[in-house]
């Protein structure tokens, strides 16, 4: 066995790198700031799309593919979101690379081949996409524009980690184009509500939704819409957001419409999206220090069966008899993996399925065939019992149920209690250091005191949660009036 990993209370950012790491979810890359995602960690970010992908169609969105590259003049059109991205993007220059007169055997730039207009490597959509839609739309018949698409962008990141910041990740972004401002609006909250429904329901991770302030909003948003997760090192993760782009982009892209009336009038538009990230929540919302632990919806095994034999006498009779059992679990919808390679002992086989998070672990030897018994054993409460073979996949499918709300019981009780109410600048401070998590606190509301709180102690205002309770006080740092409180916290 290779070294145990580091635990949380020693250092929480290595634990974290050597479960990505070693539960073989990526690996680095030989572009410096780039990942690759290993074979078990892109089945765990399949499993996410495709949970994802069915909610998007479920709510009218078809799905579309826009080009990787964005004409710096489109990319520059709505200043806000061009100024926003400007210090992230990556640039195409030249197209071509030709032999170098000096250095035998490399290559160089064709000086001759520079592009008559450069290119960005999209770090979002909006402005190729939007480019688009002036052609697409006439007429209210045409609308509205309901598109996602999975793909890519390049966000030239200096400091990265594996899943949380990294110069190319994979995401999804969804881009609608709406007749009414109050369409557009209800559409980027359905779709706020579709990721929140997600990530609760599927990746076991309780979130806070609400509104981000005007400093913390996408670059060319009128509103920016979020959820805010919470890590077991008490930060916070911002797991998704849907952005209300107002007439923004259509009025950067002359995108108009002619209306019921006859009328013209600037589209409305939404965007959405939530990216590969979700592994890196989902690893350090629930995994411990004996590895990874993966909410059973999403897991790429729900279950694993490792034999214990001596001979290949019993192997086969066991064999045998783990065959029917896997065809009656994936006919029940079960995620099941046989282990019966000879590479390896079965307390190796354990211990490593256990550091990759398979929920369910079934172990069965001759004499258990003999008593028609298997030992079954759940990863998130790391106990073992012995279940009769009959009826076995319905008693699985239960378990696989139960550790599913277990895992979200126990981070939603987390999260409850690192929600804390600050009164004072000094009681901030102390229980930013001391506890973390979300600190609800008085905010006078400007910019200044927010970017001033950010300077002292790098804690952000997360949001501003929806349908907050409205609640009169003073600004924990300026002693200014205060209409409600807001949730701070340090974050990823």
């Amino acid at each position: 066995m290779s070294k145990a990993i580091t635990s949380r209370a020693t250092d929480y950012s290595q634990w974290y790198n050597d479960l990505v790491l070693r539960g073989e979810l990526a690996d680095y890359s030989a572009v410096r700031g780039c990942m690759v995602i290993k074979p078990y960690g892109y089945a765990l970010w399949e499993n996410m799309r495709d949970a994802l992908d069915k909610m998007f169609k479920d709510t009218g969105h078809v799905n579309a593919y826009f080009p990787l590259f964005v004409p710096k003049s489109l990319f520059e059109a709505e200043e806000k979101n061009a100024e926003g991205f400007a210090k992230e993007c990556a640039i195409v220059t030249h197209y071509r690379l030709k032999a170098d007169p000096d250095r035998k055997g490399k290559l160089m730039v064709d000086p001759e081949a520079k592009l008559e207009e450069e290119l960005v490597v999209r770090p979002t959509s909006e402005a190729i996409i939007w480019s688009t839609y002036k052609g697409w739309i006439q007429s209210y018949r045409d609308l509205p524009i309901l598109v996602n698409q999975w793909a890519n962008v390049v966000r030239w990141e200096m400091r990265t980690r594996l899943f949380l910041r990294t110069a190319e990740f994979l995401w999804q972004e969804g881009h609608t184009a709406h007749a009414t401002r109050d369409e557009a609006i209800e559409e980027t909250v359905k779709m706020l509500h579709v990721y929140a429904d997600f990530v609760e329901n599927w990746m076991a991770v309780p979130v806070i939704k609400g509104v981000k302030t005007a400093n913390e909003r996408f670059a060319g948003a009128e509103d920016t819409y979020c959820i805010e997760a919470l890590m077991q090192d008490g930060k916070a993760l911002q797991a998704g957001t849907s952005h209300f782009l107002g007439q923004n982009f259509a009025k950067a892209f002359d995108v108009k419409f002619s209306d019921k009336e006859n009328k013209l009038d600037y589209v409305w538009a939404t965007s959405w999206g939530v990216s590969t990230r979700l592994i890196g929540a989902l690893v350090m919302a629930h995994s411990d220090d004996q590895g990874l632990v993966l909410p059973p919806r999403i897991a790429p095994n729900q279950v694993v069966i490792v034999p214990i034999y001596k001979g290949d006498e019993q192997k086969a009779q066991i064999d045998e008899r783990v065959a029917l059992l896997m065809n009656e679990m994936k006919a029940a919808g079960i995620r099941v993996k046989y282990d019966n390679s000879d590479q390896a002992r079965p307390g190796w086989k354990f211990a490593e399925y256990e550091m990759k998070g398979v929920p369910v672990r079934l172990a069965i030897g001759a004499r258990d065939l003999e008593n028609n018994v298997v030992e079954v054993a759940r990863r998130d409460e790391q106990t073992k019992s012995t279940v009769s073979l009959d009826g076995i996949v319905g008693h699985i499918q239960s378990l696989l149920s139960e550790i599913q709300q277990h895992l979200f019981d126990k981070a939603k009780r987390f999260q409850q209690t690192h929600i804390t109410r600050a009164d004072s600048w000094a009681e901030f401070e102390q229980l930013l250091e001391e506890k973390g998590g979300f600190i609800s606190a008085h905010w006078d509301g400007t910019s200044e005191t927010e970017e001033a709180i950010k300077e002292k102690t790098k804690a952000t205002i997360r949001c501003i949660p929806l349908e907050n309770d409205q609640e009169e006080g003073v600004c924990i740092l300026s002693g200014k009036p205060s209409i409600q409180r807001v949730l701070f916290a340090r974050a990823y």
